[in-house]
């Protein structure tokens, strides 16, 4: 493990177990925001009619199995990386499978998540991106995920809707 990653996890993680809110807020933004950003993203889904609705479902749908269910899962099948947890051996905010952190498998879904909505729409988008971003730094602090996890998963998740949106046939607006 190099010393910027362990470093920087230790600037993020270093309030973990302090106080109560501050902890209740990163179990939060780490556990249940995402679900929030699932329902978001059909909102906008569901918005959207005809052609459009069935591009962009299908833009994020096929970025997240490339990013989370074939990347990630090829990466982790071949490289195992130990959780914060269980490498430094403390107890994270929330439990979790101490199987392995790298890539962060919610940094894929939830980039490429963003990278979609944004196609879809701009604004919408850009707060999927500040969200997303809550999420991942959220796991940090609850001890789930190194850094370097969460920004490999993030640019997995970024380059994985790229790669779709250039894959599927262009829609009418």
């Amino acid at each position: 493990m190099n010393s910027l990653n362990i470093s920087v996890f230790n600037f993020i993680h270093y309030l973990a177990g302090r106080w109560w809110l501050l902890d209740w807020l990163g179990i939060f933004l780490a556990k249940y925001l995402p679900y929030l950003l699932i329902v978001a993203f059909l909102y906008f889904l569901l918005k959207e009619n005809g052609r459009r609705r069935i591009y962009f479902f299908s833009l994020a749908s096929l970025s997240v199995i490339l990013s989370r269910g074939i990347i990630v899962e090829a990466i982790k099948f071949f490289y195992s990386c130990e959780r914060p947890f269980a490498s430094l051996g403390f107890s994270p905010l929330f439990e979790k499978a101490s199987l392995g952190s790298f890539p962060s498998g919610h940094a894929a879904v939830f980039f490429a998540l963003s990278m979609a909505v944004f196609y879809l729409n701009r604004k919408a988008g850009k707060w999927f991106f500040i969200l997303s971003f809550l999420v991942v730094v959220a796991r940090i602090f609850a001890g789930i995920h190194w850094p370097f996890d969460v920004l490999i998963g993030a640019v997995i998740g970024l380059l994985s809707a790229l790669f779709v949106r250039k894959m599927l046939p262009k829609t009418e607006k």
